[in-house]
């Protein structure tokens, strides 16, 4: 039996709780599935760490929400040897690491050694303290948030990290009329009108079902030729290139063929088209690319070169 119908409701019932954020919510259920690390770019009050809570509760997983700040040290994160004077020997004590969903908040806030230790839960789902190697749990997402209006007190994330992020979505303001629909939403939660009926809940079994059925989604091999143009487009000789230090990594092309097949089967087909392509290729692309002094002073953003992209490169 697919796991399409059980993903589907869930990600109806988090669109309930989150109101007007359905692109996020898309995304983050397609990092679910694709097996991915998702950023996510807003100013305060957008409902990040709000959207992160909900998928953690609809999830059953276990969760652990981290607040990135400049003092913290890569043993928060990882756990750390602790001595027991009774029996004379080190006992491993896990960090927060080891949870199924962890909630980086405001990771930029936090010094590059201890990037250097999520780096390595990221990209090899493992830790390493002192001579002993554990693995973490399945499934194992970081999704983090970060505040782009505020630079005082914040590091640079390094071009290695941002590459293990599959997605970097960005979060912008409600319009009025849906600005009242939160208002209200709000407003019946701290009455207690309107209490979680458990509606779309999800065990991480069940996510990794869908993992193993994206999996087998097919991508032609024209599609695949598609996705490869655009990397390419990225690169030295490519359409892009005068306007980029650094393109796209092979893990990048890696990214939107598993993001592809994500998006086509959370619309219930086992094959991918370009339009799946296109729909995630902006939030695939953008952090990994370099940008060049002359795109900086031009004022060039990198979601005008993604879109630039799609316009250059043909899909046939």
């Amino acid at each position: 039996m697919s796991a399409y119908p059980r993903v589907a409701e869930f990600v109806e019932a988090l669109n309930t709780k989150l109101l007007g954020q359905q692109r996020l919510v898309e995304r983050l259920v397609l990092a679910l599935i694709a097996e991915g690390h998702v950023l996510i770019e807003g100013a305060p009050g957008l409902a990040k760490t709000r959207a992160v809570r909900e998928l953690a509760n609809k999830m059953q997983a276990s969760f652990k929400r981290v607040q990135f700040t400049p003092d913290l040290m890569p043993a928060d994160l990882t756990g750390s040897d602790v001595f027991r004077p009774q029996t004379g020997d080190f006992q491993f004590q896990a960090g927060p690491l080891f949870h199924q969903l962890i909630l980086a908040d405001e990771i930029n806030r936090a010094q590059a050694k201890v990037h250097s230790a999520l780096l390595e839960a990221m990209a090899e789902k493992q830790i390493t303290v002192g001579q002993h190697t554990y693995q973490l749990p399945k499934p194992f997402v970081v999704i983090a948030t970060q505040n782009p209006l505020e630079n005082e007190g914040t590091y640079a994330l390094p071009e290695a990290q941002l590459d293990r992020f599959l997605l970097h979505v960005t979060v912008d303001y409600p319009d009025a009329a849906l600005e009242k629909d939160i208002l209200q939403l709000v407003r019946g939660e701290a009455a207690n009108q309107q209490p979680d009926d458990g509606r779309g809940m999800i065990s991480p079994i069940e996510i990794q079902a869908a993992q193993k059925e994206v999996q087998q989604v097919k991508v032609s091999a024209a599609v695949e030729d598609y996705m490869i143009r655009l990397v390419m487009g990225t690169r030295e000789g490519g359409v892009l290139a005068p306007l980029l230090e650094a393109g796209v990594s092979p893990r990048g092309t890696i990214a939107l063929d598993q993001c592809s097949r994500g998006h086509a089967w959370l619309r219930g087909r086992d094959y991918v088209l370009p339009d799946d392509v296109q729909a995630v290729a902006p939030d695939v692309l953008r952090h990994r690319m370099l940008l060049s002094l002359k795109a900086q002073a031009s004022g060039i953003s990198r979601e005008q070169l993604v879109q630039s992209l799609l316009d250059q490169v043909s899909a046939v």
